[in-house]
């Protein structure tokens, strides 16, 4: 059960990295502030990829693998489907309380349930049944804390935007778990040409952005910026070994996953100073008691 535990430790960094987001696009321009996030990522990884290419990395962990042409459309591909996921959740997450947010997102084990069992032919325990549906309950739950802040889910535009993210985020754990499990590929490779290939997807934006085809915010520098892509790669190397593992079931991972609200929810009370936490906080506490019933399945 050691992909459990990855997944947990991904969770944890999510929620890091969730927290960095919000303290990021509040009030500031979206696309710049991606970008720059993702430039960063990247450019941890180029050193290692062009080392590995001409020679050997210093630690089996950053060895990055040669491609060829379809496997390098297969990354290519990734990094599109996740460029959309998270485009749409910046701009949500810039117009909602982070804690509204982070429990959208936690609906992605549902669509990543309902793709694992349909495409993947996983079947997960009845344990792991129970922790995902108490997940699920705990998450209609908080739609309902969430009107009260006057966020009716199905006509506020930005949680059709976190909606839609997290659509998108279920194609791309679903895609995952191709990749990773079937095909087989290395984490570090994975995470070094999806990095890479991020900067590529995004640029056309990043250029209509910086010469003003459309109506733009302005855009603020701060430190939290590239702690976005920091924090992701520690998060994602973690969520990568967890579905390396042949046992892995990514609908328990994805859920798990989606652990990380609880951190999202500790700083929107602690840093953000939002509202309404005492309805907010049997919701939450539910996805945490999901997410135990799936650490104690077996």
């Amino acid at each position: 059960m050691t992909w459990v535990y990855l997944a947990v430790a991904s969770a944890l960094f999510l929620g890091v990295y969730d927290v960095f987001k919000k303290r990021s696009v509040n009030g500031n321009a979206v696309i710049p502030t991606l970008f720059i996030s993702v430039c960063c990522g990247a450019i941890l990884w180029v050193p290692w990829v062009i080392m590995s290419e001409f020679g050997q990395a210093p630690h089996p962990m950053l060895q990055v693998e040669s491609l060829g042409l379809v496997d390098h459309l297969r990354l290519l591909l990734k990094s599109s489907i996740v460029t959309v996921s998270w485009v749409l959740s910046y701009f949500a997450l810039k117009h909602l309380p982070v804690s509204l947010a982070g429990g959208i997102r936690a609906t992605g084990p549902f669509w990543t349930l309902l793709g694992a069992v349909a495409v993947l032919s996983e079947r997960p325990s009845g344990l792991q049944w129970a922790g995902i549906a108490v997940t699920l309950v705990s998450f209609v739950a908080l739609s309902f804390a969430g009107k009260r802040e006057g966020f009716v889910f199905h006509r506020n535009r930005w949680v059709l935007f976190m909606v839609g993210a997290t659509l998108a985020g279920t194609v791309s754990g679903l895609y995952d778990k191709y990749l990773m499990g079937t095909i087989g590929y290395q984490t570090s490779t994975v995470q070094a040409w999806f990095s890479i290939y991020l900067v590529v997807v995004m640029l056309p934006m990043m250029i209509g952005w910086w010469r003003r085809w459309w109506e733009r915010g302005v855009f603020y520098w701060r430190w939290s910026i590239p702690m976005i892509g920091v924090t992701l790669l520690v998060a994602d190397y973690l969520y990568f070994e967890a579905l390396r593992d042949e046992d892995a079931l990514i609908s328990v991972v994805s859920c798990l996953r989606r652990g990380g609200v609880l951190v999202s929810f500790a700083a929107g009370y602690l840093l953000f100073k939002e509202r309404n936490y005492r309805a907010k906080t049997p919701c939450v506490l539910g996805i945490l008691l999901g997410v135990v019933l799936i650490l104690l399945a077996k």
